[in-house]
């Protein structure tokens, strides 16, 4: 069997109240970029202001309050993926003052599970996400809240 050379895409959307997005973000990603846990194939910022104005950043539009954080990343951060339309959608479910930081990315780190998991004859049957909040009151012995 062939190996496979690229892993699950999950996009992932994050919400920032009240446009108060700093930044702090971009370094996290990153340090996942560089151990090569994950490539970051798009990243869009949409956002709404109080007048309802919708504007947007795309991955090639970071300024220079960010790009530093994605320096040398070596023509991992190509974008194109993410493009108005997904503005629009984004943007309908954005209450004003708001904002939504939309990212695709490749989990590289099943690469080499998946590979093996097909050389042993296997294949996925189904996926699903827990949601944070509910393995954490799993955890501390409680029961998840409906």
């Amino acid at each position: 069997m062939d190996a496979t050379e690229s892993g699950p895409v999950d996009i992932v959307m994050l919400r920032f109240t009240g446009n108060k997005f700093n930044g702090e973000i971009a370094p996290a990603l990153r340090d996942l970029v560089v151990r090569g846990l994950v490539r970051v194939i798009d990243l869009l910022f949409v956002y709404k202001e109080a007048d309802g104005t919708v504007g947007s950043i795309e991955l090639g539009d970071l300024g220079a309050e960010l790009e530093p954080s994605f320096v040398d990343l070596d023509g991992q951060l190509g974008g194109g993926l993410l493009d108005a339309g997904d503005v629009e959608e984004v943007a309908a479910g954005i209450e004003p003052g708001n904002s939504v930081a939309t990212i695709v990315v490749e989990n590289l780190w099943v690469v080499p599970f998946v590979n093996a998991v097909r050389n042993a004859g296997g294949e996925l049957v189904d996926q699903a996400r827990v949601p944070a909040d509910v393995v954490a009151a799993v955890r501390q012995g409680g029961q998840p809240s409906p």
